[in-house]
Order: C-alpha cells, then sequence, then structure tokens
C-alpha cells in the first residue's frame, strides 16, 4: 500500500507531540512493506521554533534517531498535490494543517476517487474552539480518526456516525524503552511544556509543590515557559532545563526515579479518558509514574497498577514519598507500565489498527 501523511511537522516535535506518534507509526507501516511518504510545509511554525531554540542539531535528532523517515517539503501557498499524492492508496491529513490545504486534498478525493482519506484529530480543540474544527471542509474525506472515544462522540454528534473511528497515540517501541542496563536514578523528572498557562494551577498544585515537600530535586524539560513560569518553577527549587528533543527523552528517563502526568484542563473535564502521549512514553521507558486525577474511561490501563493517583497535592506528596522511598513499589510500577503498553498501546498496534481501518474502508 501507498501511504501519504500531511502533518504539520514530522521534522520538528518542539511543541509538537503528534510528531511523537506519527514518527512511530509512520515507521512501522514501513517495517510491514509499505510505502510511506510524509509531506510538510516549509517554515512550519514547530520547525522554525525548533531551529530557534535547537538550531541545526535540532532537525539533527530527527535524521539521527529516524533514518528510515524523510519528510518532504512543500510551498504553503503553491502545493504540488497532483504529484504528493500520485499513487497514493490511503492519504492521512491531521487537523494542524491549514483549512485551505484540508479542502483542496478533500477535494482531490472527491474527483478521483483513487485514494481514502483521513483526517487524523488529535487535539482538544472539538470542545475548546469547535468553530475552528468545524471551519474545516471534510466534505470529501472518507473518516476521521479521533485519538479518543470522548472526541469520536464529538464527531458523531457532527453527522459522522459510523465513519468515525477510535485511533489512541501509543509509544514508539522501537526507540521508547528501559535502559539496557540500570542506571544511577535521582529525584523527578517532568518532560511538558508549559504552553498558555491552561494548567498553571494544575502544574504548581500536583507537580512543583509536592515534588519540593517530598524532597525531590525536580528537572524539567519543555518550552514556551515565560517569565511569570519561570519565577514559578525558581520558588519551587525546579530546575528548568530547556527543550529536548524527543528522542533523548527514555535518557532523561532512566536518570530519574519518578514522574509525573498532570493533564490539561480540558482532558480532565470536556474530553476524559485521554492521556497525552507522554503517558504512553513514560510508562514504555519503565519509569514509574504518578497521575494526577484523570478518568481512565476507557479502560487503556490499570491505575494503582500501571500507575498511581493522587486525588490532591497533599496526596501527591506522600505518594512521591512513597515512590522514592521503596525500590520493590517502583519495581512493580516499571514493570507492570511496561507490559501493558507493549501488550496493547505500541506503535506497532496502531499500525495494525489503522490497516483494519484502511480494509473497511476498501483499500486492499
Amino acid at each position: 500500500m501507498r501511504i501519504a501523511a500531511f502533518t504539520h511537522s514530522l521534522t520538528s516535535c518542539w511543541n509538537h507531540g503528534n510528531a511523537h506518534f506519527l514518527r512511530g507509526v509512520l515507521r512501522e507501516l514501513q517495517a510491514l512493506g509499505h510505502e510511506v511518504r510524509s509531506w510538510e510545509p516549509e517554515g512550519s511554525w514547530s520547525r522554525e521554533n525548533l531551529t530557534r531554540d535547537g538550531g541545526e542539531a535540532g532537525l539533527a535528532a530527527f535524521a539521527t534517531h529516524y533514518p528510515e523517515l524523510s519528510a518532504g517539503l512543500y510551498p504553503p501557498d503553491a502545493p504540488d498535490l497532483d504529484a504528493m499524492l500520485d499513487g497514493a492508496d490511503l492519504v492521512l491529513v491531521h487537523e494542524w494543517n491549514p483549512p485551505a490545504l484540508v479542502a483542496a486534498i478533500g477535494t482531490r478525493r472527491a474527483q478521483s476517487g483513487r485514494f481514502r482519506l483521513l483526517f487524523h484529530d488529535t487535539h482538544h480543540r472539538a470542545v475548546s474552539d469547535p468553530a475552528a474544527i468545524r471551519h474545516f471542509d471534510l466534505s470529501g474525506y472518507d473518516g476521521i480518526l479521533a485519538f479518543g472515544a470522548t472526541l469520536a462522540r464529538i464527531y458523531e454528534g457532527w453527522g459522522w456516525g459510523g465513519r468515525v473511528f477510535v485511533w489512541h497515540e501509543a509509544a514508539d517501541l522501537r526507540r521508547f524503552r528501559p535502559p539496557a542496563q540500570p542506571t544511577d536514578r535521582q529525584g523527578g523528572v517532568w518532560i511538558g511544556n508549559w504552553g498558555d498557562g491552561e494548567r498553571a494551577t494544575e502544574l504548581e498544585a500536583f507537580l512543583l509543590r509536592p515534588m519540593r515537600e517530598a524532597g525531590l530535586p525536580l528537572d524539567i524539560h519543555g518550552v514556551r515557559y515565560p517569565d511569570e513560569a519561570r519565577a514559578v518553577l525558581e520558588r519551587h527549587g525546579a530546575t528548568l532545563r530547556g527543550w529536548l528533543p524527543n528522542p533523548l527523552a527514555p535518557e532523561v528517563f532512566a536518570r530519574h526515579l519518578v514522574t509525573v502526568h498532570v493533564p490539561r484542563r480540558y482532558y480532565v473535564t470536556m474530553l476524559p479518558g485521554i492521556p497525552t502521549i507522554r503517558v504512553f512514553e513514560a510508562l514504555a521507558c519503565g519509569i514509574p509514574l504518578v497521575c494526577a486525577p484523570w478518568d481512565d474511561s476507557e479502560g487503556l490501563f490499570t491505575p494503582g497498577a500501571d500507575y498511581l493517583v493522587a486525588e490532591d497535592g497533599a496526596a501527591m506528596t506522600r505518594t512521591l514519598g512513597a515512590v522514592a522511598a521503596d525500590a520493590g513499589l517502583r519495581a512493580s510500577l516499571a514493570a507492570h507500565g511496561l507490559a501493558t503498553i507493549q501488550a496493547r498501546h505500541s506503535c506497532a498496534h496502531r499500525a495494525a489498527e489503522l490497516l483494519a481501518i484502511a480494509a473497511t474502508l476498501g483499500v486492499a
């Protein structure tokens, strides 16, 4: 099968978590013998920030760790869709693409009928800014790939019943795995971006203050930390390490005792049941994980065995202290979480799911 993926960026993971998943799943599809082509616009927001923040070394991380993959760059104001879609059997279009491009690819699908076309949504905009999603012309699309059941139900309410497929993110086990040898682990780590401050209160309550109160030094890797956020980190004694190429995250996890998941507000209130990709990646790396409250409504994991849940800040402090003090508890969490990822949440699993979806749409 020939697969074309239109991404915001495959080469850059700067504040662009979907690149993590797409890299892994496209690599798995290639390993199965499928021909994969990826396209991204020249001057994408993520890629521009990556080169500004990390220089050419930032782009080198993708080339070094994903040598099987390549991404074709196209001028955003004049994409040659005839060439980009030539011979494709299945086309994926991510929702970070401009509406004009999304519509133009749908028009090509309606005119030619040769390939099957799926819109891939991995964001909370369907509830936080529904007008932005409804602005997309998806009339030429065969279906929707939604990264959680609650998001899928939104699209079903918009008339996509029977044509929306739940396609969760997952861990790339070719890259994300525990260290081959035991390592010296110290303190806690959090890999994430401050963003627009939509979880600033939660980060202080469930990450910064509990780590300090538990006596654990905290390293933070991420971007988009304004001065006021840096002041909060400094007040709690956390060390901001800056941007981290995602392929290097396993090495960072391997140096720490514990990490924390603090979901963005929309994934607690309006799109429950959807974890970020960092949950999958942390468990795949065998680091104990403690979560702020979120509802695993789809039964993706086993709370209490794959990870621990702290209901409030005080409980988070106690839980982090217990994990740091108990090597047996750390080993149990790491083993159980890793086994769950290996059993059903790898990019290889998602590649198989995508092929099954394509078969239902008539792709041989």
